[in-house]
C-alpha cells in the first residue's frame, strides 16, 4: 500500500487563471451558488493555489466551489461513485460516495479528472471551507501526502479520536485460531500504519512543489488492482519514499484478507428500534454487534468497548436512497427536521477504526401528522384605484387536507393591528371599497385538522391612484468642488403614505445636450457627482407614480465649488548669501483650482531637519528677505498659497545654510574651587555666539599683575586647566578666546586671581615637664610659618600613642595638663595652623608620671543581712560594708580607714568587706572609707547613711476573752482584730502538750487567736512572744487558761402514746451520765391557746404518764436533759437545749379506734424497724465488700 494518495492532474481541473474567491456567497436564492464537494475520509483532493503552487487536501474535508450563474451544473464523478445532493440551510452539499459499501484497505479514494471539459465556473474557495460536520465522516485511515500546517482550513472532525486510543480494545471474539490470529495481525498492521502517519505529521512538512506526480486510480484502487485487491499490473511511485510494487501487493491482499473476519462481526448488528415518533423528529436506539460468531464465544479475545455508528435514513422507500445524518460512539441518537407524514426506513452501521461493516436490516417508521406549512405571501394579481385582488400558492398540507386559508389585512391603518377578511378554500380574493393610492398591508395563513399553520410575511400592496402634482424645485443644500446635493419635497396634496418616485434632471451650460436624468427613486434628496470645478448646472425634478407623471418643476440653477490650488514651485534663492540675511523668490503653481490666488504664505523652520515650522510672511508678491538669521545655521523654506478655493499643499521645502564667522567674546574664565598656593584650578563656558560652527580650541594667556608679560598657559578642546608652578600668596591676570573653523575670536576680559599662602611647616618635638603626679607642663616652639602667622596651635594628649586627643588649641607656646593619673605613661604631639590651613604634626614625645597616693574608694555599700553567715552578728549592734579596691597609683595599698562618725575612725587590712560592731541600736550612722598606701591616705569615698535596727519588743500580756467546752478566744496587745500581714510586728503563740513542751499554735501580725478541740474541764498552758526586723523578742510568762463543762445534748423529739381518753404516757430517749455527772430531765407541756410552756415532771426517768387531759384540746410537749455537776465547790445544774415540739390532740376513744391505734403504733413500729433495718444493711453490706476488697487485694497483689 502506498504511503503517499496519488494526487490529480490539477492542470485539467482548475485553471491557473482563475483567481481563488476570499467571501463566497453561500446563498443557494442568489445569483451566485456554493456548492460544498465533500472529501470523504481516505480520500485526496488536489488544487491549485493563487499562487501557482499545488495544495493536496485530505479527507475527511469539504471544498466549497463557487457557481456564478447561480444554477447547479453537473458533477462529473468517477466511474463506481455517485454524487449525492444534500441541502442544508440553502447551502447544497455534493457528497461524493462509492455505489456499493466495499471496503478496500489502504486505498485513497480522490475525486479523478473528469472526461469531459473542466468547469469554469467552479472555483475553491479555501478561506470558507468550515469543518465537517460529525454526521458526515468515518474515521481517518491514513495521512496525505502534505502536513497538515499546509491545510489548517481542513482539519478533519475529532470525533473519531486517535486510533492508538482503541488499539487495545479492538479485538473481537473470532472462534477458530485463525480467524483470531488474522485479527491480531490486522490490529498490528493499523497501528504501525498510524504510528507512521504521526511520524509524518510530526516531520517537516515537504515542499508543495516536489508533490508526486498523480496516478490514475479507479474506485478507490491503484491501476493494476481488480476489484478483490488482486495486483494486476505496476505502479511506480516517483517521489522515491513509497513502497515497492511487490510489497504493495502483498500488504493489500493479506489485508483483505485479515479484515473480513472483522467485517463479518460488525456486520451482525441488529437494525435499530424507532420510538417516541413525532411529527419532525424521532428516537432511534440500537445495540452494539453481537459478541458470539457462529453460537459461540471465545474468551480468549475481548471485543471492543467503543463502536463508531452511522445511521443512514432514506424517504424514498427500502431500495431508495440513504443519506448519513449522524456518526458517532453513541446507541441512542434523536433525528430531527423530518417531514411530518413520511415514511421513513433507516439503517446503522457499525464501524472500528477505519473497518465498516454491512447496514443492517431497515427499521421503517412513518412521521405524524402535523399542522400545514407556513404558506408564502399572497400575491397581487390585479389593483385599481378602489380594489386588489390577490393570489396565493397552498403549501404542504403535512398529511392532512386543508380545510381552508385565512387571509388577514390591517384595513390600511398601518397600525399593526390584523383583522380577519377572508376564511375558504380559494386561492384568490378581491378586496373592494378601496381609496386610491391606498396601501393595505395582508398576510396568510392555512388550516387544517390539526391546527393552524403560522401567518407568512407581511406585505404592503396600494391601490392605483392619479398622476402627482408639480413638485418644488429642488433646494441646495451643500456644494462641493465636483459634487452638488439637492433636496426637494413631496408635491403638495399628495398623501403621505403614497408610493411617489422622482427624476432629477440636470443640464449643464456648456455641453449642449440638454437635460439628463441623474437619479429616479423614492428619495427626496440626491448628491450629483463627478461635476467639474466652478461650473454652473441647472436642476429640475419631476415626479411620478404609477398612474403617471408630474410637471417639471422650476428650472433652477447651481455652481460647484473651485478647488484648491495646486502646489506652489520650490521657492529659490536670490543674489547672495550673507551671514544674517538672504532673499527668497518663487514661482505660482501651475493650477490655481478655478479662482485666482490672493495670499502666498512662507513658513520657515531652523535645522536641516527641523520640522516646527514659523511664518515668516503672508502676501500677494512672491519674493521675501529673510533676516535676522545665525551664521552657520540651516534653515527650511516652503510656499503654499491661498484662493477661494481653499489652501494647497506645501511646495517643496528649500534647504540654506548661512556661513559661518569667528566666534564671539568669551566670558572671563572662573576660579574652580579654592587656589592653592603653588596651583590654582580655572574653568570656563563656551561662548554666547560659536560664529556658525563648533568651538574647536580654546586659548588661556596668564601674566603676573605687576608687570604685563602675558604668555599662554593653556591651549585645546577642553573647558578647564590647571596653572601651576605658581608662588604662594601672588596675583595672576587671565584672558580666554575661543576659535573656529574661521579662526579665533577676541580675548576676553581679564580675570585676577591670588594664590593662596602655604600652611606653617612641622614643629619640633615638644618639651614635657611633670610638676607632681597628677601635673604636666608642656612647652613648644614656633615653626616657619609659609609667608602668613600661624594663628594657634593644637595639642594632642593621650594615654594611648594612637588614639590621642586634642587638649589645647590657642596661641600659646605651652600648656599646663592636670587631672593626670599617678604612675601612667602619656604620649603626645603638637600642630601649628594659620588661616591657610594646618600644619603637619611634630613627632610624638612619651612621659610618665610619678606615683601617687591611692585612688578614691569606689562601690561603697551594705551588705544584706542574708548574705552574712557570721553568727555573732546582730542587725540591733552590728553594720556589714562591702567596697570596691581603687587604683594604687603606683604604690601597693597597705590598709583601709573607715569613719563611721564621732569615734576614732576604724583602721582594717587589706579586705574589701568588714562588719562594724559594738553599735547603738535603732541609730543612723554615716559611713566613709579611704585608701592607704606608702606614699599616704587617699581621699575619702562617697559617704553612705546606714542605720542599725532596734531592739526586739518586750511581749505583750495575754488574755482569754471568750471560751467553751472545746475553745478558747485568746487576745493579746492593741490593735484591731484584722490586722494587715505587712505589720512591722509578728507574734508567736505557743501552748504546752501532753509532754510539757510548748508548741507553736500561731506565727501572725493578728492580736487574736482562737485554740479549738480542746477537752471541757480541763487547764492549758500558753505563752507568746513578739518578733520584728530586728529579730525575736523574748517569751511572756505562762498563763493558764481552763475549758468550763459541757451541756448535755439535745433530744430527740418525744413519743405520746394514749391510754384512755384522759391520760397519755411521754417517753423520751435516755442520756448516759456525762463524766460521772449524773442527767435529769425536765419534760414541759403547752396547754391549748396558753403563750407559755410549764414544768410538768423533772427527774432522772425517761417516762411519765399524764392524765389531765381534756377531750378535743392541743397538748405541745418538749423536753431537756439537766446534766448535776458533782463539784468541790457547790452543787451546779448544766441545762441542756430543749427538744422539738410534739403536738397531741386528745379524742374520745370508740371500739375501733383501738383498731385504729395499734394499726398506728404498729406502723411507728415499722418505722422504727425500718431505720434499725437499714442500718443493719449498711453495716452488713460494708463488710461484704471490706472482705471482697481483702480477698482481691491477697489473690491478685501479693500472690
Amino acid at each position: 500500500m502506498a504511503e503517499h494518495p496519488p494526487l490529480l492532474d490539477t492542470t485539467q481541473i482548475l485553471s491557473s487563471d482563475i483567481s481563488l474567491l476570499s467571501a463566497p456567497i453561500v446563498s443557494a436564492d442568489g445569483t451566485q451558488q456554493v456548492i460544498l464537494v465533500q472529501v470523504n475520509p481516505g480520500e485526496a483532493f488536489t488544487i491549485r493555489r493563487e499562487d501557482g503552487q499545488f495544495q493536496c487536501i485530505t479527507g475527511p474535508a469539504q471544498v466549497p466551489m463557487m457557481s456564478p450563474n447561480g444554477s447547479v451544473p453537473p458533477i462529473y464523478v468517477p466511474p463506481g461513485y455517485a454524487p449525492q445532493v444534500i441541502e442544508d440551510n440553502g447551502v447544497r452539499r455534493v457528497v461524493v460516495v462509492p455505489q456499493a459499501p466495499e471496503f478496500h484497505p489502504g486505498g485513497h479514494t480522490v475525486i479523478h479528472r473528469s472526461p469531459h471539459p473542466p468547469l469554469p465556473g467552479f472555483i475553491p474557495v479555501p478561506t470558507m471551507m468550515p469543518p465537517p460536520p460529525r454526521h458526515m465522516y468515518s474515521p481517518v485511515t491514513g495521512a496525505g501526502d502534505m502536513a497538515t500546517q499546509y491545510m489548517p482550513q481542513y482539519q478533519s472532525s475529532q470525533v473519531y479520536g486517535d486510533v492508538d486510543a482503541h488499539s487495545t480494545h479492538g479485538r473481537s471474539n473470532f472462534r477458530d485460531e485463525r480467524s483470531s490470529k488474522t485479527y491480531e495481525r490486522l490490529q498490528k498492521k493499523l497501528k504501525d500504519r498510524q504510528g507512521t502517519q504521526k511520524d509524518k505529521m510530526s516531520s517537516p512538512p515537504s515542499s508543495p512543489q516536489k508533490c508526486p506526480s498523480p496516478v490514475n486510480e479507479h474506485n478507490g484502487l491503484i491501476k493494476g488492482q481488480n476489484a478483490s485487491g488482486v495486483n494486476t499490473g505496476s505502479a511506480k511511485n516517483k517521489s522515491g519514499k513509497g513502497k515497492g510494487v511487490a510489497q504493495i501487493d502483498t500488504e493489500i491482499e493479506e489485508k483483505d484478507e485479515e479484515t473480513k473476519a472483522f467485517e463479518v462481526h460488525l456486520s451482525t448488528i441488529l437494525k435499530p428500534v424507532a420510538s417516541d415518533i413525532q411529527a419532525r423528529t424521532v428516537v432511534l436506539t440500537w445495540s452494539p454487534p453481537s459478541s458470539l460468531l457462529n453460537g459461540e464465544t471465545d474468551e480468549r479475545t475481548t471485543v471492543p468497548e467503543l463502536y463508531g455508528y452511522e445511521i443512514l435514513i432514506s424517504s424514498t422507500g427500502k431500495d431508495g436512497k440513504y443519506k448519513s445524518v449522524y456518526a458517532g460512539e453513541e446507541t441512542s441518537v434523536t433525528l430531527n427536521d423530518l417531514k411530518p407524514a413520511t415514511d421513513y426506513h433507516a439503517k446503522v452501521q457499525a464501524g472500528y477504526n477505519s473497518i465498516k461493516g454491512t447496514p443492517s436490516e431497515a427499521e421503517t417508521f412513518t412521521t405524524l401528522s402535523c399542522e400545514p406549512d407556513i404558506p408564502n405571501p399572497p400575491r397581487i394579481a390585479n389593483r385599481t384605484k378602489n380594489s386588489l385582488t390577490l393570489q396565493w400558492k397552498a403549501p404542504s398540507d403535512n398529511g392532512s387536507k386543508i380545510q381552508s386559508f385565512i387571509l388577514e389585512w390591517d384595513e390600511g391603518k398601518g397600525n399593526g393591528e390584523f383583522c380577519q377578511c377572508y376564511m375558504g378554500l380559494q386561492k384568490q380574493f378581491k378586496i373592494t371599497k378601496l381609496s386610491p393610492a391606498m396601501g393595505c398591508k395582508f398576510r396568510l395563513s392555512a388550516k387544517n385538522d390539526y391546527g393552524t399553520s403560522g401567518f407568512s410575511e407581511e406585505v404592503l400592496y396600494y391601490t392605483s391612484g392619479c398622476a402627482p402634482s408639480m413638485p418644488a424645485s429642488p433646494v441646495l443644500t451643500k456644494a462641493g468642488v465636483t459634487w452638488l446635493s439637492l433636496q426637494w419635497s413631496k408635491p403638495s396634496g399628495t398623501p403621505s403614505d403614497e408610493g411617489i418616485s422622482y427624476i432629477l434632471e440636470m443640464e449643464e451650460e456648456t455641453s449642449g445636450y440638454g437635460f439628463k436624468p441623474k437619479y429616479d427613486g423614492e428619495d427626496l434628496a440626491y448628491t450629483v457627482k463627478n461635476l467639474r470645478r466652478s461650473t454652473k448646472y441647472k436642476f429640475k425634478v419631476i415626479a411620478y407614480n404609477s398612474e403617471g407623471k408630474s410637471n417639471p418643476s422650476e428650472v433652477v440653477e447651481f455652481t460647484t465649488c473651485p478647488d484648491k490650488p495646486g502646489v506652489p514651485v520650490k521657492p529659490s534663492v536670490k543674489g547672495k548669501i550673507h551671514s544674517h540675511s538672504f532673499k527668497i523668490t518663487w514661482d505660482p503653481p501651475k493650477d490655481n483650482g478655478g479662482a485666482a490666488i490672493t495670499k502666498y504664505v512662507v513658513e520657515m523652520a531652523e535645522g536641516s531637519n527641523g520640522n516646527k515650522w514659523d511664518m515668516i510672511y503672508s502676501g500677494a508678491t512672491r519674493e521675501h528677505l529673510c533676516d535676522r538669521l545665525n551664521p552657520g545655521s540651516f534653515y527650511r523654506f516652503r510656499v503654499y498659497c491661498i484662493s477661494d478655493g481653499g489652501q494647497s499643499a506645501v511646495s517643496e521645502s528649500l534647504l540654506v545654510q548661512t556661513p559661518a564667522v569667528p566666534p564671539g567674546p568669551c566670558l572671563p574664565p572662573r576660579l574652580q574651587g579654592r587656589p592653592k598656593a603653588k596651583e590654582i584650578q580655572l574653568r570656563w563656558g563656551p561662548p554666547l555666539v560659536d560664529g556658525g560652527s563648533p568651538i574647536s580650541c580654546y586659548g588661556v594667556e596668564m601674566s603676573p599683575v605687576e608687570r604685563d608679560e602675558p604668555r599662554e598657559v593653556y591651549q585645546g578642546s577642553e573647558v578647564e586647566c590647571t596653572v601651576s608652578s605658581l608662588l604662594p600668596g601672588k596675583t595672576y591676570s587671565f584672558r580666554l578666546r575661543a576659535a573656529n573653523k574661521m579662526g579665533f575670536g577676541p580675548f576676553s576680559e581679564k580675570c585676577d586671581i591670588t594664590t593662596a599662602p602655604g600652611p606653617p611647616d612641622q614643629c619640633k618635638p615638644p618639651q614635657v615637664t611633670c610638676r607632681s603626679a597628677t601635673c604636666a607642663q608642656v612647652n613648644w616652639e614656633v615653626p616657619l610659618s609659609n609667608g602668613t602667622d600661624v594663628t594657634e596651635y593644637r595639642l594632642e594628649w593621650g594615654g594611648v600613642e594612637g588614639s590621642m586627643q586634642i587638649c589645647y588649641c590657642g596661641p600659646g607656646l605651652s600648656y599646663e595638663l592636670k587631672g593626670l593619673s599617678p604612675a601612667t605613661t602619656y604620649y603626645c604631639r603638637v600642630q601649628a595652623l594659620s588661616t591657610v590651613g594646618a600644619g603637619p604634626f611634630s613627632e610624638v614625645v612619651a612621659c610618665v608620671t610619678p606615683p601617687s597616693v591611692p585612688a578614691i574608694v569606689t562601690c561603697l555599700q551594705e551588705i544584706s543581712d542574708d548574705d552574712i553567715e557570721n553568727p555573732s552578728y546582730s542587725p540591733s549592734t552590728c553594720l556589714a560594708i562591702s567596697w570596691g579596691k581603687p587604683c594604687d597609683h603606683g604604690s601597693e595599698i597597705l590598709a583601709y580607714s573607715i569613719d563611721f562618725g564621732d569615734k576614732q575612725p576604724l583602721t582594717v587590712g587589706k579586705v574589701t568587706s568588714y562588719i562594724i560592731d559594738n553599735l547603738q541600736p535603732d541609730t543612723t550612722y554615716r559611713i566613709r572609707i579611704q585608701a592607704l598606701n606608702g606614699l599616704g591616705a587617699g581621699p575619702f569615698s562617697h559617704m553612705i547613711k546606714l542605720k542599725t535596727k532596734p531592739l526586739p519588743p518586750d511581749p505583750p500580756r495575754l488574755e482569754c476573752v471568750a471560751f467553751s467546752h472545746q475553745n478558747l478566744k485568746l487576745k493579746w496587745g492593741e490593735g484591731t482584730p484584722k490586722t494587715l500581714s505587712t505589720d512591722s510586728v509578728q507574734y508567736h503563740l505557743q501552748m504546752e502538750d501532753k509532754n510539757g513542751r510548748f508548741v507553736s499554735l500561731y506565727r501572725g501580725p493578728c492580736h487574736t487567736y482562737k485554740v479549738q478541740r480542746l477537752n471541757e474541764s480541763t487547764s492549758y498552758k500558753f505563752c507568746i512572744q513578739a518578733c520584728n526586723e530586728a529579730g525575736e523578742g523574748p517569751l511572756s510568762q505562762e498563763y493558764i487558761f481552763t475549758t468550763p463543762k459541757s451541756v448535755p445534748a439535745a433530744l430527740k423529739a418525744p413519743k405520746i402514746e394514749k391510754v384512755n381518753d384522759h391520760t397519755c404516757e411521754i417517753t423520751w430517749e435516755c442520756l448516759q451520765p456525762m463524766k460521772g455527772d449524773p442527767v435529769i430531765y425536765s419534760l414541759q407541756v403547752m396547754v391549748g391557746k396558753d403563750s407559755e410552756f410549764k414544768q410538768i415532771y423533772k427527774g432522772p426517768d425517761s417516762a411519765f404518764r399524764y392524765s389531765s387531759l381534756q377531750l378535743n384540746c392541743e397538748y405541745r410537749f418538749r423536753v431537756c436533759a439537766i446534766r448535776q455537776c458533782q463539784d468541790p465547790v457547790g452543787h451546779q445544774d448544766l441545762v441542756g437545749p430543749y427538744s422539738t415540739t410534739v403536738l397531741f390532740i386528745s379524742q374520745r376513744t370508740e371500739p375501733p379506734a383501738s383498731t385504729s391505734r395499734d394499726t398506728v403504733e404498729s406502723t411507728r413500729t415499722r418505722r422504727a424497724l425500718s431505720d434499725e433495718q437499714c442500718a443493719a444493711v449498711i453495716l452488713v453490706l460494708f463488710a461484704f465488700f471490706s472482705i471482697l476488697i481483702a480477698f482481691i487485694i491477697q489473690y491478685f497483689v501479693i500472690k
